[in-house]
């Protein structure tokens, strides 16, 4: 069987992240995964909402940073950063620190005394010391119970479309008031859709758009860190895992909303004002009638839709990941679907490890984006130089 001291398990952000980082302390990694699959079935259009900074992948300042990027390829990109070149811009770190990415799936990832089995679809196994999993969010896509039982083609999720110009002449009602329903209801209305938006919330939130960065000058980055995650002074305190952890579970819990409340980005605001959005409101009930849905709302009213799109976002649950063996998984503890994890993201199985949105609960709201994988890598590749000394079951 062939070996390896270290696998990660996507090559995403945080996978290149990990990979990069390890690599730079000595260790021997495989990467698993098509690198920025995720990223590649979002809706062509998209333009991210993280400022320059965070959009950076492994480190905001070095050589895997878009500056350097830039320097060397000679790209421009546009601000803020179109999806397709942010693909790009992530297939060169690959490049860069993943070269030899295995691109086969892992069908399975199981414990196996002091170590993990990986078996990958074409039936290879493959030994590995220690499993690194940076496997994104795609399998936690949450759909709520009004969904249940829709048919795909009348009823959907965000993240289920690459592109929604398919709904080009089409009635659809978006249900959400986060960055992805909104962003999803501006392009479809540019590319010809009769849209609605409707959101539990009783009203939207907007980001300023960089608004204080620019009146604070200098000033600025006392107050705001380079992973842009939160408003002024939360954004300094999320960005210091270890600062964030030190504080009380209830306050933690408090700031980490506020730090990633729905809110839209500053820019789409514009692109929105012929779009009709409620706000106080929620789907009671929806049925298919003929080749359309009826869609009953919380405040009496209906709708007569060909497609109710939900931008609900997506909930943590590693026993969702399909690759995670049932078995492997029930030995991990776990808060409300979080893993519960230690220094190096080790979780309470010595030698596995948890990169981006499953970190959230043990290192804060960073570890749901991109800049997280900063201190995500950072950390494990600390644990590797350290000889990987015993950390599992180690609360953050």
């Amino acid at each position: 069987m062939d070996e390896t001291a270290v696998a990660v398990l996507g090559a995403g952000p945080h996978g290149l992240a990990a990979a990069a980082h390890l690599r730079r302390a000595g260790q021997e990694v495989r990467v698993f995964g098509e690198p920025m699959s995720f990223w590649r079935t979002m809706p062509a259009g998209m333009l991210l909402r993280s400022n320059w900074t965070a959009t950076c992948i492994a480190e905001y300042d070095g050589p895997l940073a878009l500056d350097a990027y830039q320097a060397e390829t000679n790209a421009k990109l546009s601000r803020p950063v179109p999806l397709d070149e942010f693909i790009q811009y992530g297939d060169w770190v690959q490049a860069k620190v993943a070269p030899d990415v295995d691109r086969r799936r892992v069908a399975k990832a199981a414990s196996n005394g002091d170590g993990f089995v990986l078996t990958l679809g074409d039936q290879t196994r493959i030994r590995a010391r220690r499993l690194v999993v940076a496997a994104g969010i795609a399998d936690f896509v949450n759909r709520p119970e009004v969904a249940a039982g829709l048919p795909q083609h009348l009823a959907s999720h965000t993240g289920d479309h690459a592109d929604l110009s398919r709904f080009r002449g089409q009635v659809v009602l978006v249900i959400g008031g986060g960055q992805s329903a909104l962003e999803s209801a501006a392009l479809m209305n540019e590319s010809g859709a009769d849209v609605e938006v409707i959101a539990r919330a009783d009203k939207l939130n907007w980001l300023h758009g960089g608004k204080y960065h620019r009146k604070l000058g200098r000033l600025a980055p006392l107050v705001y860190a380079p992973t842009d995650v939160g408003p002024m002074g939360i954004s300094r305190i999320v960005a210091k895992p270890g600062l964030f952890t030190s504080l009380p579970r209830g306050v933690q819990d408090k700031m980490a909303y506020r730090a990633i409340r729905p809110a839209g980005a500053a820019w789409l605001g514009p692109r929105l004002v012929d779009v009709p959005i409620s706000t106080g409101i929620q789907v009671t009930s929806a049925k298919p009638v003929g080749d359309q849905l009826h869609v009953e709302l919380s405040d009496g009213s209906s709708r007569k839709v060909d497609h109710l799109l939900f931008g609900t976002g997506y909930k943590v649950d590693i026993k969702r990941y399909p690759f995670l063996d049932p078995a492997l998984a029930l030995q991990v503890r776990t808060v409300g679907g979080y893993p519960i994890l230690g220094a190096g993201m080790e979780s309470s199985v010595p030698g596995l490890h948890f990169l981006g949105a499953p970190a959230a609960r043990s290192f804060g709201p960073i570890m749901r984006f991109v800049a997280g994988g900063w201190y995500g890598a950072e950390s494990v590749a600390r644990l590797a130089s350290a000889g990987w000394p015993a950390t599992a079951g180690v609360a953050a």
